[in-house]
């Protein structure tokens, strides 16, 4: 390098050439700028597992590509990892694309990546890496173990540590609830979500698996389960063990009274309703027999059973028929048969009455025809007066006929 006694700095020419064909290759660069496109994507990843960041160039003209962390430092120039984290790998570098792969992601490594293209200006491209954290295992816990019929029961369902913050819905076997939900944030974006869920119970839901299943991005099938325990009043049924049939006088009755219920019934009754059981009758836990029936003993015979939920009852109405009730009795007729036989009986009435009918209008006439022939016959007029009247003259000749 050399100087003037002026003191100024004088530069070789090859250096002033050198430099003169940088400036000039700026310059091609910032013209072909416009028509580069720097291309990237945002990219979700559960925690633990891999992200992948793409920086695609589109009408690259030989420029450089790298890539920076959210802090702005290289993590790739062209192929070389000036970075030491050996989790970040190249997956792809050509002229048109730098590919790299981050293992084991973890939250610390969430936010916004920077592919750089260098151009004069440079370009600059954004790549968002959101950090995924699925809730733990979901807790679901009840007010009370076992709940009585009627009564109402309370589930609580909790999934923490979870980023975003899950929703939980209830499911009662196919029939969806709706809880209430809070959301409690703790470090780091975590949240911990909670949700309650309150219900009336019957004794159908006995054994009614419940489900609080939780939605997240970053999990699927999460789920806890409670399967319902309902207490219930029993459930009573009298059957009848003897006779199968009436129940007549002189017979034996045993009745035999089936309860259920949770828990089970612990003490089962026998009464007869408004009357007093007959003396001899026979009660052995839950059966009740009676022999030698009669119809004093008509009534109503009554079950009761208790567990510590309340009681329960059947009735059975007891009447005793005659001794011989239901035997010998009549062959049922044939209504049809009957019905053909009235028919007939009133067609021939019917015919009967026409034949009788022509039969006293034709002889009707005949008497009128016979006692007006007198008055024919006479002389004068005052002879015919008396023989149409009936008069002596002409009863040889007036005929009547009477049926």
């Amino acid at each position: 390098m050399a100087s003037t006694a002026s003191g100024s700095l004088v530069l070789p020419f090859s250096l002033v050439v050198i430099s003169l064909a940088f400036l000039l290759k700026g310059a091609a660069e910032t013209i072909t700028v416009e028509g580069q496109n720097l291309v990237t994507d945002n990219v979700s990843v559960v925690e633990g597992e891999m992200a992948t960041i793409s920086c695609r160039v589109k009408n690259n003209d030989d420029s450089v590509i790298q890539l920076l962390n959210p802090n702005r430092q290289t993590i790739y120039f062209k192929d070389v990892r000036p970075l030491k984290d050996i989790r970040f790998q190249l997956v792809n570098f050509s002229d048109n694309e730098l590919r790299v792969s981050l293992s084991n992601v973890s939250l610390s490594d969430e936010g916004r990546y920077v592919c750089q293209l260098y151009t004069d200006p440079p370009q600059e491209a954004y790549a968002d890496i959101t950090v995924l954290v699925p809730p733990g295992s979901p807790i679901i816990e009840s007010r009370e173990d076992v709940v009585s019929e009627g009564n109402e029961t309370e589930l609580t369902c909790t999934a923490a540590g979870s980023k975003p913050a899950a929703s939980i819905r209830w499911m009662k076997g196919d029939e969806e609830m709706t809880g209430e939900t809070t959301v409690e944030e703790m470090y780091d974006q975590m949240f911990t979500v909670t949700s309650r869920v309150r219900f009336l119970v019957s004794k159908e839901d006995d054994g009614m698996p419940v489900d609080c299943v939780v939605d997240h991005p970053a999990a699927n099938d999460l789920l806890a389960q409670r399967n319902l325990e309902v207490q219930y009043k029993p459930e009573v049924k009298i059957v009848v063990t003897y006779p199968e049939g009436l129940t007549r006088e002189g017979d034996n009755l045993d009745l035999t009274c089936i309860a259920g219920g949770k828990p089970r019934p612990h003490q089962i009754n026998w009464l007869r309703v408004e009357e007093d059981v007959p003396p001899h009758a026979v009660v052995t836990g839950s059966d009740l027999y009676i022999e030698n029936l009669n119809k004093s003993f008509n009534g109503t015979y009554r079950c009761m059973a208790f567990n510590v939920v309340g009681e329960a009852y059947d009735d059975y109405i007891l009447y005793v028929y005659d001794s011989r009730a239901g035997e010998g009795a009549p062959p049922k007729l044939d209504h049809a048969v009957i019905g053909g036989v009235v028919a007939v009986v009133m067609f021939a009435i019917l015919c009967a009455l026409i034949v009788l009918g022509r039969y006293f209008a034709r002889h009707k006439g005949t008497y009128f025809t016979h006692e007006a022939k007198g008055a024919d016959d006479a002389a004068d007029a005052d002879t015919a007066i008396i023989n149409a009247e009936g008069g002596h003259n002409n009863t040889d000749e007036k005929k009547e006929y009477y049926i």
